[in-house]
């Protein structure tokens, strides 16, 4: 079976899905290769994303956010960031003439509103459950192999399939891993007090630790921590682990109760040589991964979905949207932004844990002093929520 497309994506998770969404309006067809489906989860899912307003209006733009559940969302309007010495930062979306610093909502509510507007989508070809195998590129475009044979004709291949990308392996595209020798534990509770849709977040001894408020007395926990303590909080009974979580944030929302049980990913900072390849393209995770203590992941990943579906919808009917030409177009737009992230956040782990006295007093005077700098504090807030200062 031989199908032509003038985009094939490989992955639909939250870039993919939203890059051909964000699609729906141009000329091109699209296929989006898939291995399984978004889950339903029974309860809370484990994985949370604080979404920026920029993000939110993007995804009202593709008409997703207005069909999303209000009920399992919760807008951040206050931030509260403790140094592990005294220092303290604190951002109010109210102060800073803003309506939300973030919303804190599901992966999965995202992802399935996402699918179920790729079903009704007249340019898009869902293939799942479906599996690619070889990719081989010519002058006139690639083809895509997948595992039951079927093979895909395209003009330009996207990656949209995570850090392990196999695309990105496929076009030779060199990424250089960092480990960070920790975990990300996540885990979601309800907690005795309420949060005043406030974010918390303590950089400690021992790791990051962050709740993110959820509808009603609700949070949920990211705790970036060594490998050997991330592995004792795994293996703590519900009970132990709810007194654990509650005492590393001095019990500022009272008693805790165990939602979700706990769950544990590898860290790691990741940079790819290049974000584009004759015929091939990379958005997200396939592109860039970052230190969760941003919280700017999904966003990154959002932005890049909007820069190409940008520059492939605008292009005129003549053009080949997998000429290197017009892919660089979107290398450039997206240069600044995940570099920029990437190394400040780089920068802020490394700085956090280094034990030295000095340092540990240098880092927590400047919270303490950015937080008595309006100005500098609104700058801080207005990157967070519009991407640039």
């Amino acid at each position: 079976m031989n199908d032509s497309f003038d985009l094939v994506i490989v992955g639909g998770g939250l870039a993919g899905a939203s890059l051909a969404v964000a699609l729906r309006a141009s000329r091109l067809s699209v296929a989006v290769v898939e291995s399984r489906p978004p889950q339903r989860s029974d309860g809370w899912d484990a994985r949370v994303y604080a979404v920026s307003p920029t993000n939110v209006d993007f995804l009202r733009t593709l008409g997703v956010w207005q069909h999303l559940d209000a009920a399992r969302i919760c807008a951040v309007h206050d931030m509260a960031v403790f140094g592990d010495g005294g220092g303290r930062l604190d951002f109010s979306a109210y102060d800073s003439g803003l309506g939300e610093l973030a919303w804190i909502l599901e992966a999965g509510l995202m992802q399935r509103e996402l699918w179920e507007s790729l079903k009704r989508q007249h340019n898009v070809t869902l293939l799942c459950p479906a599996v690619p195998q070889a990719l081989s590129c010519d002058d006139g475009g690639a083809t895509l192999t997948l595992e039951d044979g079927r093979r895909l004709r395209a003009r330009l291949v996207v990656g949209a399939d995570g850090a392990n990308s196999w695309v990105r392996r496929q076009a030779g595209i060199e990424a250089r891993f960092t480990p960070y020798q920790e975990m990300g534990v996540v885990a979601n509770f309800r907690c005795g007090q309420a949060h005043r849709n406030t974010a918390f977040q303590w950089f400690r001894d021992d790791g990051i630790l962050a709740w993110l408020p959820l509808p009603g007395n609700l949070v949920s926990m990211v705790w970036s921590t060594p490998d050997a303590h991330a592995q004792e909080l795994l293996a703590l009974d519900a009970a132990a682990l709810c007194e654990r979580v509650a005492q590393a944030g001095d019990h500022a929302l009272g008693a805790f109760e165990l939602l979700t049980p706990a769950q544990g990913f590898a860290l790691r900072l990741m940079r790819v040589a290049r974000t584009v390849a004759p015929r091939m393209a990379l958005i997200g995770d396939a592109a860039h991964a970052i230190h969760p203590l941003s919280g700017h992941g999904i966003n990154l990943g959002f932005q890049d979905a909007r820069a190409l579906a940008g520059v492939l919808g605008g292009l005129p009917q003549w053009r080949d949207p997998g000429e290197l030409a017009v892919l660089r177009a979107y290398a450039r737009e997206r240069a600044e932004e995940p570099l920029l992230m990437q190394y400040t956040t780089h920068a802020l782990n490394r700085l956090f844990n280094t034990r030295n006295p000095l340092l540990a007093a240098a880092r927590n005077t400047g919270l303490n002093l950015t937080n008595a700098l309006p100005v500098v504090r609104n700058a801080l807030i207005r990157y967070a929520v519009n991407g640039r200062f």
